[in-house]
């Protein structure tokens, strides 16, 4: 087994990406990985509540980039992932969300980026579902768009970004606490 400090590095560096690389598809095979190390996604009871959809068509990506506020950059993807998960199940967002890392790693790990959009309001994720003939009670909240890197700068946030989307992480501090709500490193 690799060293866990590495295994570790290695999930920390994960990055969005939201510039791709157009001349470089993303081989059959790494797809095939990526697909599949998200298929073996832990789910709540193992009811493995998702569909997912590979989208490469241009005009279908530009279309799903449109109902998004912030899923612009799937029209620039080498193709995409779309998470649909049937709504009944009262896990579904907690097993979208692992789904959706599982699928952003596997693809990490072969150098390929992603980036997660977020499809709303309910009418344009409505629209998703039809486009994609998926069954009444479907939900398509989330796509992934997937592609090399267009270059170094690409797994930065682009600067009309960056005053909408805060940078780096909270100290470990504010986010964690022992036996009681983080104090953020403050006397109680």
């Amino acid at each position: 087994m690799a060293d866990p400090r590495e295994l570790t590095a290695f999930v920390r560096g994960l990055r969005s990406v939201r510039r791709f690389d157009a001349a470089r598809p993303i081989p059959d095979d790494v797809l095939h990985e990526i697909l599949e190390t998200g298929r073996w996604t832990g789910s709540a009871k193992n009811v493995q509540p998702w569909r997912l959809v590979v989208v490469r068509d241009r005009e279908r990506l530009a279309a799903i980039a449109g109902l998004g506020e912030f899923a612009g950059h799937v029209a620039g993807a080498t193709l995409a992932i779309v998470v649909l998960l049937d709504q009944r199940r009262r896990s579904r967002m907690f097993d979208e969300g692992r789904i959706a890392q599982n699928l952003q790693l596997a693809a990490w790990a072969h150098g390929v980026g992603s980036c997660i959009a977020t499809i709303f309001p309910e009418a344009n994720e409505d629209a998703l579902c039809a486009w994609l003939g998926a069954p009444a009670g479907t939900s398509a909240r989330s796509v992934l768009s997937l592609g090399y890197p267009a270059d170094v700068a690409a797994t930065r946030v682009d600067e009309p970004l960056r005053s909408r989307i805060p940078l780096g992480r909270l100290p470990l501090d504010v986010v964690v606490g022992e036996e009681r709500y983080p104090d953020g490193g403050q006397e109680a």
